[in-house]
């Protein structure tokens, strides 16, 4: 038996969103638009656009110890590749090697005197927050 008149009726002055069912329809809807077009108002967090950081926290001992290390470090593989290589490059190789140990010299020279009552002055200056 075929029905003479559609079930609901269509009114073309009811609204799809008067229906019983329209607060899913339109929550529907605003999801569908929010995946494809997202809200213009969500802002990417900003980035400080450093590659590498350093927490503030960090004890300046702790960074000069780390530092050292890391120069030691340099310094072996800047002069383990100086025996792999001839010529100009073996000499470059070997004044990277003599330049770590230089530097790695100098922080050696700063960890030796961080008990000093002046470094301590000034590292205290320098670890304050300013105002």
């Amino acid at each position: 038996m075929i029905k003479p008149t559609p079930n609901p009726p269509e009114d073309p002055a009811t609204s799809p969103y008067e229906s019983p069912d329209s607060t899913k329809l339109h929550e529907a809807a605003e999801r569908a638009l929010d995946h494809h077009f997202p809200p213009a108002d969500k802002k990417t967090p900003k980035h400080n656009c450093q590659l590498f950081s350093v927490c503030p926290g960090i004890h300046s001992e702790a960074l000069l110890a780390n530092a050292s290390e890391d120069l030691l470090s340099i310094s072996a593989i800047a002069a383990d590749l100086a025996d792999d290589v001839d010529g100009s490059r073996r000499s470059v190789a070997l004044a990277i090697s003599r330049m770590a140990d230089g530097v790695h010299l100098l922080v050696e020279r700063v960890l030796d005197h961080l008990d000093d009552p002046e470094m301590a002055a000034i590292l205290a200056k320098q670890q304050s927050p300013a105002r």
